[in-house]
């Protein structure tokens, strides 16, 4: 393995500082909101008690997805990847709030 310094490995790890703050962030609302829209409309929760597990819930899916950005083998993997993920909750939250 090529050991890579300077300052593309720099550039490289601030990628992903940012892929795990910011997109972590993005992808973890989405989470939430598409899980609590989902047991509002086909479960049928309350609506205090939605919002109260899918938070609880964002907890655990914003570590995951932190440590997931750096165990990927590059930082566009995991650009591509928090894109890929905030597309298909953003297309089950707009399916969820009767969009379509």
């Amino acid at each position: 393995m090529r050991r890579r310094t300077g300052t593309r490995y720099r550039w490289m790890v601030a990628s992903r500082v940012l892929a795990a703050v910011l997109g972590g962030y993005a992808l973890t609302s989405l989470f939430t909101a598409a899980l609590a829209w989902l047991m509002l409309r086909l479960v049928d929760y309350p609506a205090n008690d939605a919002r109260f597990i899918a938070t609880m819930g964002s907890f655990a899916v914003y570590a995951v997805v932190a440590l997931w950005v750096f165990a990927v083998r590059s930082a566009t993997r995991a650009w591509v990847g928090l894109a890929m993920g905030m597309a298909v909750l953003g297309l089950a939250l707009f399916w969820l709030k009767g969009g379509a």
